[in-house]
């Protein structure tokens, strides 16, 4: 009868340690939510002191506009949205995102259904918290808030 080693049924067991998904968290989600740099937009004043802003108030949208000739954008609450949705219903949107800057679309496109269900479940478990954010505006129309311009306009 053949003998497997001590040694190759540590390297099987390594091997599948190393390879075995997860299943989705709220935990994980709360990763992909730091390392996608959701909460640069969807959470106001993280990208200058993120240490400084408490997961309390993560994802709530933010007031500053994003204008270009695509308008003004204005980063939504996700801690309001996503608890409205199943996971599906948001598997959905976030496979079909078309949003306008800065929101990087390409970014939800790739992720895997795995990580998109961690994420809602991250968002949801935060709780609903915050205000709608700012409606968007079209081309032309001028904000009355502060905005990040695209492209920034020339120097003096």
């Amino acid at each position: 009868m053949p003998r497997t080693t001590p040694s190759l049924s540590a390297l099987v067991i390594l091997f599948c340690a190393l390879t075995a998904r997860a299943e989705p968290s709220a935990e994980h989600g709360r990763y992909l939510v730091e390392v996608a740099g959701c909460n640069d937009c969807h959470t106001t004043g993280y990208s200058m002191a993120p240490e400084q802003v408490p997961q309390s108030a993560w994802l709530t949208g933010d007031s500053l506009g994003w204008s270009g000739p695509w308008g003004t954008t204005y980063p939504s609450n996700l801690r309001l949205l996503l608890p409205k949705l199943s996971e599906e219903q948001w598997i959905r949107l976030a496979r079909g995102a078309s949003y306008r800057p800065p929101m990087p679309n390409r970014a939800l496109h790739l992720m895997s259904e795995d990580d998109l269900r961690s994420i809602h479940r991250f968002v949801v478990q935060l709780g609903e918290a915050g205000q709608p954010a700012p409606a968007a505006l079209p081309p032309g129309q001028e904000p009355n808030g502060p905005v990040v311009r695209f492209p920034a306009p020339p120097a003096p």
